[in-house]
Formats: C-alpha cells, sequence, structure tokens
C-alpha cells in the first residue's frame, strides 16, 4: 500500500516538481509545470501549487487558484493546473489531486471549484466528468469551463 502526500514546492523539491512532463500527445492540453509555477509565482495571493507525492516519489503537480475579487465568478475558486508524470497516469494521482484541491477549497469554505480544458480528442474532460464536474455552457479563452458543487 503507497501513501499519497503533497508537498509544498520549496527550494529543495523545485527541480523535482519542474521535472513533472506528461505524455507527449498531452502537451497541448496543458502547460508545463514550470510555466505553472512562474504564474504562482506572481501570483503568491492566488496560487496553491502542490507536489504529488507516492511514498516520497514526486508522482504529479496540482495547482488551485482562490481570487474572491476575480470578475469572473468561475475564477474566484478553481483548478488551475493537474501535471500527472506520463509514466504514472492511470493510478489514481490525478484523482488524489483533484480531492486534494477541492478539500483545500472546502477547508476555505468555498461553495463551488471550477476548471477549464482545452477541448479536444485525448484531452481531460473525461476524466473530469468522472469525477463530477459539469459544463456550465462557458468558455474562457476558448477552453470549456465547468464546477463542481463542494
Amino acid at each position: 500500500m503507497t501513501t499519497l502526500t503533497l508537498a509544498e514546492i520549496t527550494k529543495d523539491n523545485v527541480e523535482d516538481a519542474c521535472d513533472i512532463a506528461v505524455a507527449k500527445r498531452q502537451r497541448r492540453f496543458v502547460d508545463s509545470v514550470a510555466e505553472s509555477l512562474a504564474e504562482a509565482y506572481v501570483q503568491p495571493e492566488v496560487a496553491w501549487p502542490r507536489l504529488i507525492l507516492d511514498d516520497g516519489e514526486p508522482v504529479g503537480f496540482v495547482m488551485a487558484g482562490f481570487d474572491p475579487a476575480a470578475k469572473a465568478d468561475f475564477l474566484r475558486c478553481w483548478l488551475w493546473r493537474l501535471n500527472i508524470a506520463a509514466g504514472k497516469q492511470g493510478r489514481g494521482y490525478g484523482r488524489f489531486g483533484v480531492h486534494a484541491a477541492l478539500d483545500e477549497a472546502r477547508r476555505r469554505e468555498q461553495k463551488t471549484m471550477s476548471v477549464c480544458w482545452v477541448p479536444g480528442k485525448g484531452g481531460p474532460e473525461e476524466f473530469y466528468l468522472r469525477l463530477g464536474f459539469r459544463k456550465t455552457g462557458q468558455l474562457h479563452e476558448k477552453e470549456v469551463v465547468a464546477t463542481i458543487t463542494l
């Protein structure tokens, strides 16, 4: 039995985080961890980036955003990024990361969480729908917007 945990990104594990790369066919659907951390760096009051660990081994990255002042309601609490290493997919790490972000949203007393994805064959749509997210009918920068009630 493995133990899944989250770790804050620090100077000691940032390289491990940046080494996480999704499968080549998925790169058009999600930005790299390095790009995500750059976005987090310039918005530290909004970004919640975490490394997903399996018995201490980095296997993924999840980042949520919490911005109560956002003009768009779906950007007040959203799953910003999810990257699971190419050789580690299909083992529940993505589900774990999403549930961890949902738990953080609940801890912050949020009522819903949003996620956006690039539509297309091989994309993450079915994954998010299986987890309970429902499409809103909105598009944000050509990405599908979905929400889940917490």
